[in-house]
């Protein structure tokens, strides 16, 4: 297979897949938790969560792709298993909390704000340590998403 020639040497592009990678992990564990939210929200606001989360599980999905396509496109492979990305993610599994809404909201709300604050640090090295505007200005696009589905829960719990 031909190497991408596209101006970041492959020692970078190599840190800029992993530091995705672990994007994608992250991003695989609060998919699968927002669809289990989905599927066990109960209470009076049942029916409006039981949507939001739907709405939020298929922005992620496609985050999903994006991120691997990236991954791709720098010449490397994207995870693909889930023993991989729970491995990987720094973000941690949960049940279905007896569906307990506002507790899966809150819980949501902090996985959100911690891969904001990871996508944060990564822009830095992305762009400086590595050379790669690219990737950084995308990692913006994501974490803007993710602000905005995190003021989107805050907005809930208020």
């Amino acid at each position: 297979m031909r190497n991408a020639a596209i101006g970041i040497n492959e020692e970078n592009r190599q840190k800029v897949a992993t530091m995705l990678n672990k994007n994608l992990a992250d991003e695989h564990v609060l998919y699968i938790k927002t669809r289990n939210y989905h599927w066990n929200v109960t209470g009076m606001h049942f029916r409006s969560l039981h949507e939001f989360f739907e709405e939020q599980y298929t922005e992620l999905a496609i985050i999903i792709d994006d991120i691997a396509e990236r991954i791709r496109s720098l010449g490397h492979f994207a995870l693909g298993s889930m023993s991989s990305f729970v491995e990987l993610a720094s973000l941690l599994e949960t049940d279905h909390r007896e569906g307990d809404a506002k507790g899966m909201l809150e819980s949501l709300l902090e996985d959100h704000e911690t891969i904001i604050r990871i996508m944060r640090e990564d822009l830095k090295k992305e762009e400086e340590a590595f050379r790669d505007a690219g990737t950084s200005d995308f990692v913006t696009g994501l974490m803007e998403q993710h602000e905005k589905m995190a003021w989107m829960i805050r907005s809930y719990l208020n």
